[in-house]
């Protein structure tokens, strides 16, 4: 994989061998003279597909409904693994041409998402809204933001994924919800993915804020009034620093497992993208939210799995220890034997992040009548509340 001319380009032999616009997420690996890869076309990158060169044959998808598509080869054998908005799919292919399907044993949500797709502002954010099935045009309805919006992956792609499962699980509760990937986000190229580079916060808090102006613009349902912004690892330090630099646009914020000190975080990836901290402190700084957090002035939720080995709970105690130390009030929501994705605590801290979230944006509890419905309860196995069981889904990477 290589940068060239404004595409991130997969290179045989020295030469690029993909075209302009056509952006190279992973190498799969070769099977024989051919290579397996993921790539995006910027034209829409709420889909990554699995592609295949051959020196002979030349370039090749091998997928093509839309979602998000994986693979590996070997031997003349191939396996794709499709994960669309219908679910997971797995197929084999052999060189002669015959096909067969893995069965897939994976348990169907009782709340399935309902997206609505967006192209947003002048930077084309990709966006998905999701709102309450119950929902009624002239029903006002709080916004809350579920933004990832770091280097590590998109969230806004084309799958029923246990993330988009939980943000329709907050929608059911009575908010809109609104999924963005900004600048800093893979899949849209090289320049995209770079301009967070010494800076990793600031734009895509921009970016956040903007999609929030456009969609609320152009749907007059929403509630500017009422604006939450939750987020995990990376989301997390982005749901902390929006609340601190905007609480003029956002209104209470939930930050889980958030690295709240860059110098804190692992070496490598800080590096890759602050550059050294003895020659960009300055960077190190900006993109840390305790550096600010006596600037707070709205309601904040922290939460953190107090054995996580990835974003250690350190940066969440050395956060609540500056809010404490600058008189600011928060809450602190430690979840002892949790690793970096909690899985058995998920139901319970998302009621937990609920009761918050609608405490501090003054929003309703839905009726009896609506919490009966199927999935609205979360913890059955195979409920919508999935995204902190079902780990392989989010990144590992803050």
């Amino acid at each position: 994989m290589s940068d060239r001319d404004g595409s991130r380009r997969l290179v045989v032999g020295g030469a690029a061998v993909t075209p302009d616009g056509l952006h190279v997420n992973s190498v799969c690996g070769p099977d024989d003279e051919t290579v397996y890869f993921t790539a995006t076309d910027e034209r829409d990158p709420t889909e990554r597909h699995l592609w295949r060169y051959d020196p002979g044959q030349g370039l090749s998808r091998c997928s093509a409904e839309p979602g998000v598509h994986d693979g590996a080869a070997a031997g003349g054998t191939a396996v794709v693994l499709s994960q669309t908005k219908g679910g997971t799919a797995v197929a084999v292919a052999w060189r002669d041409g015959t096909r067969a399907a893995i069965a897939s044993l994976e348990a169907e949500p009782l709340l399935k998402p309902r997206i609505t797709w967006l192209t947003l502002g002048p930077r084309k954010l990709r966006a998905a809204l999701l709102l309450p099935s119950w929902h009624r045009q002239g029903t006002r309805l709080p916004v809350l933001l579920s933004p990832y919006g770091g280097p590590a992956m998109q969230r806004v792609v084309r799958v029923r994924d246990a993330w988009f499962c939980e943000d329709q699980w907050f929608a059911e509760q009575g908010f809109a919800v609104l999924v963005t990937d900004g600048r800093g986000t893979p899949g849209r190229g090289p320049q995209w993915s770079k301009t967070v580079f010494g800076d990793t916060l600031s734009a895509p808090l921009d970016d956040q804020v903007d999609a929030l102006d456009a969609v609320c613009a152009s749907i007059p349902d929403l509630d500017r009034g009422r604006v939450g912004i939750h987020g995990w690892s990376y989301g997390g330090a982005l749901a902390a620093i929006a609340v601190i630099r905007r609480p003029d646009v956002f209104h209470a914020a939930v930050s889980g497992a958030a690295p709240h000190d860059q110098r804190l975080y692992d070496t490598h990836w800080r590096e890759r993208f602050l550059g050294l901290p003895q020659q960009n402190p300055e960077g190190y700084d900006r993109s840390s939210t305790v550096t600010e957090a006596a600037s707070l002035t709205r309601p904040l939720l922290l939460i953190h799995g107090m054995a996580d080995d990835n974003v250690v709970v350190a940066h969440t105690l050395r956060m609540s220890a500056a809010l404490l130390a600058a008189g600011r009030p928060h809450q602190v929501l430690p979840l002892s034997g949790a690793t970096h994705m909690p899985a058995d605590l998920g139901s319970q801290s998302l009621w937990h992040e609920f009761a918050f979230l609608a405490s501090s944006l003054g929003v309703a509890r839905p009726s009896a009548e609506l919490r009966s419905r199927p999935g609205m309860r979360p913890g059955t196995q195979n409920g919508c509340v999935a995204s902190r069981v079902a780990g392989t889904t989010h990144p590992f990477w803050m």
